[in-house]
């Protein structure tokens, strides 16, 4: 292991060099790759939406950019205020398109509803829920998956998931992100304009996405930057301070749901350090020093970075072919 000082400063970046980094790789990639015209950005009102969106603007030119805003019913409030504003603060040409309704013609609501009242009969109109997940350093970085309801009055109780209920609300909340991404693509084809794909490196080493919804893309612009690094890159391209100021919010649930809660162990400053160490191969005394968490408490959250990369490769993984005809060698 290597004996080094880590910080924030370790991985931060030079921002001007690293636009015109990413808007020569998006330029090579419409002009040479895809033959697009222009980029198709999917807003939520986080910051790396937000980001993605301002960079395509900043190397593209704001006529060649759409930007698509899609809440639904369970969608925080909060989640349309801030696209707006950074839609208003690109000056993109946007749709707004609220998917309640394609998420009630493939049953979603009633999925739901039916999954969270195998754990809490009672659960109904009026009723709020989120996904937690409980990652002990004291267990060896053992994991198990509660349901957090709240009924109208505010009262609200956890519940510990079995295996076969905590599959089927993951496998219901999905609809969520594929129909989103149904969207981005018909507006893709209709401007002959590509997707781009969100995930911070955090997120994309992690599989923290869905496949076929929120992980479908063409180009993924920021994949490769520590979240910390999407916050400086925020800062450097102007991104209004009420969406740099945000914490992470998955937005999926009906409650309020932050990533700590249902993926990562810590918070992004302190997994973006853990990650790093991880991948530099630096000393676990000086990542904890780092972040506050003893030599083990590192190894643990290692340990967890790396089940987390071997569990999630189907995440990642091409359509398997059995054989491949010459002419097609190289393509997905």
């Amino acid at each position: 292991m290597t004996q080094k000082a880590l910080g924030v400063d370790t991985i931060r970046l030079d921002a001007s060099a690293e636009v015109e980094a990413i808007g020569a790789f998006m330029r090579q990639a419409l002009t040479k790759e895809f033959r697009r015209r222009g980029i198709v950005v999917g807003i939520s009102g986080g910051i790396d939406s937000a980001v993605t969106a301002a960079l395509a603007v900043k190397c593209l030119g704001k006529d060649r950019v759409f930007c698509l805003l899609m809440p639904e019913r369970e969608s925080s409030p909060e989640t349309l205020i801030l696209s707006r504003l950074m839609v208003d603060h690109l000056g993109t040409r946007s749709a707004l398109e609220d998917i309640t309704g394609a998420l009630e013609a493939v049953g979603f609501y009633s999925r739901y509803q039916e999954a969270v009242r195998r754990v809490a009969p009672e659960y109904g109109p009026g009723w709020t829920s989120k996904l937690v997940a409980t990652e002990s350093m004291e267990r060896g970085g053992f994991t198990f998956f509660s349901l957090v309801v709240a009924n109208p009055q505010g009262d609200s109780q956890t519940v510990r998931l079995p295996v076969e209920v905590y599959l089927e609300i993951v496998a219901t909340t999905n609809f969520k992100q594929r129909c989103r991404k149904v969207l981005e693509y018909y507006y893709a084809d209709r401007w002959n304009f590509a997707v781009a794909g969100t995930p911070n490196l955090l997120e994309y080493d992690q599989g923290f996405f869905v496949k076929n919804g929120d992980g479908a893309a063409d180009i993924k612009p920021i994949a490769h930057l520590y979240k910390t690094q999407v916050y400086q890159l925020a800062e450097f391209l102007g991104v209004p301070k009420m969406i740099r100021d945000r914490p992470p919010t998955t937005d999926t649930f009906s409650m309020a749901q932050g990533q700590d809660e249902f993926y990562f162990a810590l918070p992004y400053q302190k997994m973006d350090l853990c990650l790093y160490g991880l991948n530099h191969q630096i000393d676990p005394d000086a990542v904890g020093r780092a972040t506050g968490l003893s030599a083990d408490q590192v190894r643990q959250v290692w340990a967890n970075l790396q089940q987390k990369r071997s569990t999630v490769q189907y995440q990642h993984a091409s359509p398997l072919i059995m054989r491949r005809a010459p002419e097609t060698t190289g393509r997905a």
